[in-house]
């Protein structure tokens, strides 16, 4: 296509037509720029003067085109170009976009077109406490046998909380009483979860059930509380509790495993005869990334796949087993879960200048500027650019994974007027 000027005006161009074959994201920049913001905040919020931190002065972003550029087709801020504001698009919920990734990092990149200049830039998301811890059952059922002694420690299922930080979970409570009190625990990934420990011996013929309240409270300011019902049924003797063959099982599967794929089975025995001696399986302390991808068979202890996995988001899983015999005794496993990769995503381009017309008789010429990324890792995620031979173009790459097509030779209109450019 040929762009018709005044005749003062004209000059000779010469149009280049670039197909694309794959679509691309990019991540580049040495220097970066940091900025923080809370969740929530409106859109349009403001997060800093681009301009006064690039120590640029007041128009010089617009003059020399500056452009916010993020991963994929998501923009989080908006720039504007007088004033140099960097601003919020929309309203950014942390949860959603990081899930229980802390902190919660938004990548971004400046695009400085003339003369061409990246700055990559960072946006960390901290937290606010809107959410309140919530137990996943309303009643938690433990049974104890009477012959338990003062001292025997029961550790209690758990609450979730989206939030992080000092936001989520801190503490646990239970109701006052004259058998128990309550420990919160740290576990080895910072989770904290409750603890009952046994005062005063039980005697079931003088009171073979206790009901106890259990809060969870966060550390926001105020806090958010969520409870849940501890119902404690007292036992006759039971002599053996419940074994697992191994207190750690460590499995893989591949990220394109199927619904329903079988990721592991576990086994326990007990020694006990009869209701005594029968099992039941199940998660306990689970996270809820834990109990959204995986289900567990109660009777025959199978874990099966319940979603599918994704290795570009969660590569690991790591979850508690506890199997719990006829008379309220429980043993308890470890199962690590390692998520492979597999190539199940083909590289991706993103376009962020081109320009279709150009002059002849200019070698160096910037036709395009793009960046090319694969979400995959290793080996299936490396990356090749090129164009077809014997074009008067060349292809550099200009930081990693991001490329500038620039003319390589003087044009001729009048030998060749347009080009079409493959870049695979």
């Amino acid at each position: 296509m040929e762009k018709t000027l005044p005749k003062a005006q004209q000059k000779r161009q010469v149009t280049a037509i670039i197909i694309l074959i794959m679509l691309i994201r990019w991540e580049v920049g040495s220097t970066t720029i940091k900025y923080s913001v809370l969740e929530e905040r409106e859109s349009g919020s403001f997060v800093a003067n681009l301009a006064k931190d690039l120590g640029l002065g007041l128009g010089e972003l617009a003059a020399r085109g500056a452009r916010i550029l993020s991963k994929g087709n998501q923009q989080y801020l908006q720039l504007e170009q007088k004033s140099g504001n960097l601003l919020l698009k929309e309203k950014l919920d942390r949860e959603e976009l990081c899930g229980d990734t802390d902190p919660c990092i938004l990548h971004f990149q400046v695009l400085l077109k003339s003369p061409v200049q990246f700055i990559k830039g960072e946006l960390q998301l901290r937290d606010i406490n809107d959410h309140a811890p919530k137990f996943l059952e309303n009643e938690i059922l433990l049974k104890i046998s009477e012959s338990s002694r003062p001292g025997t420690a029961f550790p209690l299922k758990i609450a979730q909380d989206l939030d992080v930080g000092s936001n989520t979970v801190q503490n646990y409570t239970i109701g006052n009483n004259s058998h128990f009190h309550l420990f919160t625990r740290n576990h080895s990934d910072g989770r904290r979860y409750p603890e009952l420990v046994l005062d005063k011996a039980l005697d079931r013929e003088e009171e073979s059930e206790l009901r106890l309240t259990l809060m969870a409270m966060d550390g926001g300011s105020p806090p958010r509380t969520g409870t849940s019902q501890v119902l404690i049924v007292v036992l006759d003797i039971n002599d053996n509790a419940p074994e697992f063959a191994q207190l750690l099982y460590e499995v893989q599967i591949p990220e394109n495993s199927p619904i329903g794929s079988l990721v592991i089975t576990v086994t326990a025995r007990d020694l006990d005869a009869g209701t005594l001696g029968e099992l039941s399986y199940s998660f306990f302390q689970s996270s809820n990334q834990v109990i959204q991808a995986f289900e567990i068979n109660s009777v025959t202890g199978e874990i099966r796949l319940k979603k599918m996995l994704d290795f570009e988001e969660i590569q690991s899983y790591r979850m508690e087993i506890e199997a719990s015999d006829g008379g309220g005794l429980s043993g308890k496993c470890s199962i690590a879960i390692e998520v492979m990769d597999v190539n199940d995503n083909t590289p991706e381009l993103t376009m962020s200048v081109f320009t279709s017309d150009i002059p002849e008789n200019t070698p160096g010429t910037v036709v395009a500027i793009f960046g090319i990324s694969d979400p995959d890792s290793g080996e299936n995620g490396k990356m090749m650019c090129s164009i077809q031979d014997h074009l008067p173009f060349l292809l550099k790459l200009t930081v990693e994974n991001f490329y500038t097509l620039v003319t390589e030779g003087a044009l001729d209109r009048e030998s060749q007027a347009e080009y079409n450019i493959t870049i695979t």
